[in-house]
């Protein structure tokens, strides 16, 4: 039974490495642009979460909790004592378990969250629904415009390749078991926020203001402490519309070791 989850390194050996978290329905290569961004200062690791990329057929698969657990196993496993952490989405709310975990063990380094899950009751269930099911190129592209901000615009040939994958009726078959397991009917469950004050490290939260999935609004319940960088006109997925801001972000928030 395999104990490291699927992962992909760039950059130099040594130093503490930025650990990657993608998204629901998404993998690795979503973190592509800040992978290559940093992989001269950095090394990056990019995993590919239970039930997604060449982890669909994780032993165990399900909500953040269970994908925090596969994220902790594998830094165990590959020897990473010390880490960043950075997360989007579903992603976002593993790292935010896994910080939590690891807080009194002083191993993280720092957290960045990128429209994180958990943060607010409130999420788009039918759109994660839908988009967990949907097998046609044209389908997928409809769905997939409703992630990004209302200008920005989306290549019919990202949802080809989306298509092309899914043609593997186990990945539509177990994107909608972990939706449903991230799901609580009509809503997500949601963290103490209040508690992201007593994490020890510097926290980044980056989100988009035509987020069609998680509203703004569920950054404003952030402490004072957490900083908070908001993109006109970008939706869901500011990492891909706002790639060199946010490698920025992510640089600056890694910076001290």
């Amino acid at each position: 039974m395999p104990t490291i989850l699927p992962h992909w390194t760039r950059g130099p050996d040594g130093g503490v490495p930025v650990v990657f978290l993608h998204g629901f329905a998404g993998d690795h290569e979503t973190w592509i642009g800040q992978t290559i961004g940093l992989e001269t200062r950095r090394r990056t690791i990019a995993f590919d979460l239970p039930g997604h990329g060449a982890a669909l057929h994780w032993p165990k698969i399900g909500h953040a909790g269970i994908s925090a657990a596969a994220v902790i196993a594998s830094l165990d496993g590959l020897g990473i004592e010390r880490f960043h952490l950075v997360g989007h989405s579903m992603g976002g709310a593993t790292a935010t378990i896994v910080a939590s975990k690891l807080a009194e063990a002083e191993r993280l380094a720092s957290l960045t969250l990128v429209a994180p899950g958990g943060f607010g009751p409130e999420i788009n269930h039918r759109l994660l629904r839908r988009f967990a099911a949907a097998t046609d190129e044209h389908e997928i592209h409809s769905l997939l415009e409703q992630f990004f901000g209302f200008e920005k615009p989306v290549p019919l040939a990202a949802a080809r390749r989306i298509a092309e994958a899914r043609q593997d009726a186990d990945v539509p078959r177990t994107l909608s078991i972990v939706a449903e397991a991230i799901l609580d009917g009509e809503r997500q469950k949601s963290f103490d926020l209040a508690r992201l004050a007593d994490l020890p490290h510097p926290i980044r939260l980056i989100w988009g203001d035509q987020d069609r999935v998680l509203p703004l609004r569920q950054a404003h319940g952030v402490p004072g402490t957490v900083g908070v960088h908001v993109f006109a006109g970008v939706g869901h997925m500011p990492h891909l519309e706002v790639a060199r801001d946010v490698t920025r972000i992510i640089a600056e928030n890694t910076a001290r070791d």
